[in-house]
């Protein structure tokens, strides 16, 4: 990087010149005196890799959308009597998995296809070759690991095919690494964007998806050369130009003895110290004022041009807050509500395959044996077989809605339901008879029960009592007896 400098002349002039203040190479530095990077031009798999491991907006790209899209839990269910156990057994198993749980290796794969368009996920078991396909019956003493390959692992194998009348066209078939053949059914492949006919990516080594970086490679050299300037303008920031009165043209040792001293003395100048100049001197700052919109408006702009480049809200990477959180509503946060909600779907086949690797594992003969001694109404007669599949069938899973309402709106809006909702009951309850009129107590109080801010103990009503209940008669004109 070149820097600005100062030496004194023969003259007792001060002249500027230009050195360099570091000559050691860096991939960044590489990268920004590419002049062959062009708008357009496609990163290499290396180039892919720096800019993930020295770019300071590089793992921003490749993980901020993965973290924001995990930062909630998701809201698991199954639909049977003994369904809090089985979750309870789902999540234990699901953070130990791999020794550092699903999540973690789902944003590994995740992350490393938004790096280099494309990366596999494998499914492995020490001391069974991975050609063969994963036992589902004996999964859960199997002794598992995870491995995510990037490109460069499985090249070759993923180049994906070209013919449009094969069946396998442009799809993933069976993965190499280092010669090892692994069995589809212990794989995942992840692409970043879905792969275009005869297109290239260089990155990845196939006909595959593309980087996040791809469209976003210009921008990113020019966010370089905007760290470059904020350097330059910090270590000018402290310079001073003094204005001293030209001597005349024949000058001595003396002259120029006495003009380095007064230089001399406004470099060692600080607070309580008293300095002295001519009337016709000054000392004055650098003016860089004019610097500071202009290099505003072109970092700005130039992380907007990654944003748009990298298809996520421009928010994730300059680090903006939103005015009330993402609970306010605005355009802004839906607009990053609506690109997590698309990376979720994204994931989808990572949750999908760990899913049923957990359920397998947490949901032993073991842990039915267990379940069937602590619970034996709920089990029966069922075998574990029918059990598994029927608990499987039934296990839902669900994102939260990342837009979090406030505790004061959500205790506002389930208040007004409850009194729509006793308004309905009021009005139709003098023209019923006792049987509908206990049905419609039993839907007001399951209507209140399902209210999460407003209860702090369920509601019960006895129906059969209820519709069985006459109530007493009153003789017209007598005071009722409370």
């Amino acid at each position: 990087m070149g820097i600005w400098s100062t030496q004194a002349d023969g003259g007792g002039n001060a002249t500027i010149g230009i050195g360099s203040r570091s000559t050691i190479p860096s991939p960044l530095m590489k990268l920004l005196e590419a002049e062959a990077i062009q708008p357009g031009s496609e990163p290499s798999y290396q180039i892919c890799k720096d800019l993930y491991a020295y770019h300071p907006l590089g793992n921003k790209m490749a993980t901020a959308s993965l973290d924001l899209a995990q930062s909630q839990k998701r809201e698991l269910s199954v639909d049977s009597p003994v369904g809090d156990q089985l979750i309870q057994a789902f999540w234990r198993e699901w953070k130990r998995i791999g020794r550092v749980g699903a999540d973690a290796i789902i944003h590994n794969c995740m992350k490393q296809s938004r790096i280099y368009g494309i990366a596999s996920l494998v499914v492995g078991e020490r001391g069974i070759d991975p050609a063969h396909p994963l036992d589902m019956d004996n999964l859960h003493k199997a002794d598992l690991y995870f491995t995510v390959l990037d490109p460069l692992n499985t090249a070759g194998s993923l180049v994906l095919n070209q013919n449009p009348n094969d069946p396998d066209y442009q799809k993933p078939e069976a993965i190499r690494a280092g010669g090892q053949v692994y069995h589809p059914n212990r794989t995942v492949v992840m692409m970043n964007e879905q792969p275009l006919y005869i297109q290239w990516s260089n990155s990845a080594f196939g006909f595959v998806g593309r980087s996040v970086y791809q469209r976003a490679l210009y921008p990113l050299k020019s966010f370089v050369q905007t760290m470059i300037t904020d350097d330059w303008i910090s270590w000018k920031a402290g310079l001073l130009v003094t204005k001293f009165e030209a001597p005349g043209s024949t000058l001595d040792q003396r002259v120029r003895n006495f003009f380095a001293f007064k230089r001399e003395q406004v470099q060692s100048a600080g607070t309580a110290n008293v300095l002295s100049i001519g009337t016709t001197d000054s000392i004055e700052s650098l003016d860089l004022k004019n610097i500071k919109d202009a290099l505003e408006f072109a970092r700005t702009n130039i992380i907007k041009n990654i944003a748009t480049g990298a298809d996520m809200p421009a928010l994730l990477l300059n680090q903006e807050t939103l005015a009330s959180g993402f609970a306010d509503g605005t355009e802004d946060a839906k607009q990053i509500v609506r690109h997590i909600d698309k990376v979720r779907a994204e994931m989808q086949p990572l949750y999908g395959i760990m899913d049923n690797i957990v359920q397998h594992r947490a949901w032993s003969p073991d842990f039915y044996e267990a379940l069937k001694a602590s619970h034996p109404a709920a089990i029966g007669s069922a075998s574990y077989e029918a059990c598994f599949y029927d608990w499987q069938e039934a296990f839902e899973s669900e994102w939260p809605n990342l837009l979090v309402e406030p505790d004061s709106l959500a205790v506002e809006r389930e208040a007004k339901i409850l009194e729509s909702c006793m308004a309905i009951f009021d009005t139709l309850s003098p023209k019923m008879d006792q049987e509908n009129l206990a049905d419609a107590a039993v839907w007001l109080a399951d209507v209140a029960n399902a209210r999460k801010m407003m209860k702090s103990n369920p509601l019960l009503i006895d129906r059969d009592a209820m519709a069985a209940y006459t109530p007493p008669t009153t003789i017209a004109g007598a005071e009722p007896n409370f």
